[in-house]
């Protein structure tokens, strides 16, 4: 069971700072985020579920030892899971990352999570000891990875071009806007004159006209 571990810091320390009493529910809670977990070993460590406050896949061991198993492959599709489910192994991560590609550009969970993607990405790609299954995880990586470089280069298009609206008309109106994209279609290099050389009513005209036809 290839397990990640954590725990809510800070009870003990907090507790004695603010010279309080520490009860049971202050105390750190450790969670195992494990990719699976076969029955035998559920048992194994006397943990058991709580479906009923938190669902499929959550294991409690005994009270006392304040842990967790999260067992990853059994979680339910949710978004509020994805990010889980991301570190999981096979068909699992591969249905994450295709509900994470699913979502819109401008989604800020699909967003974070492209970047810790691309950490995860870099980190394999460095490693030494790198498996059959991390390979086909940098590959199936690569691809999301060129597409957001080129987002970000578009954006970045996109953000120039606007500005030199903005200083060659004063503003950025509705009509302005609406010529935007069709203006994108054309290299830097050939807008950037356009821009220059045509009065606002010729660039509206032209590229108006571009975009209906």
């Amino acid at each position: 069971m290839n397990a990640i571990s954590f725990a809510g810091a800070g009870g003990n320390r907090n507790a004695k700072r603010d010279k309080q009493k520490l009860t049971e529910n202050n105390l750190p809670m450790l969670w195992i985020l494990s990719p699976t977990a076969s029955q035998s070993i559920l048992e194994g460590f006397a943990a058991v579920s709580n479906e009923d406050n938190w669902g499929n896949g959550i294991y409690f061991l005994p009270r006392y030892l304040r842990t967790a198993i999260v067992a990853i492959h059994q979680l339910p599709k949710t978004r509020e899971t994805l990010w889980l489910r991301i570190l999981g192994k096979g068909r699992v991560q591969n249905t994450a990352i295709d509900e994470l590609e699913a979502l819109p550009e401008d989604e800020p969970l699909r967003t974070r999570a492209l970047e810790l993607l691309y950490s995860l990405k870099t980190t394999l790609e460095v490693s030494q000891n790198i498996d059959e299954e991390d390979r086909e995880l940098i590959m199936r990586l690569s691809p999301l990875y060129t597409q957001r470089l080129q987002e970000a280069e578009q954006r970045g298009e996109r953000k120039v071009l606007e500005n030199l609206l903005k200083i060659r008309f004063g503003s950025l109106d509705e009509q302005l806007s609406a010529i935007i994209e069709p203006l994108l279609s054309l290299p830097a290099e050939e807008f950037t004159p356009l821009l220059l050389q045509l009065s606002r009513d010729e660039l509206i005209e032209r590229f108006s006209q571009q975009e209906s036809s």
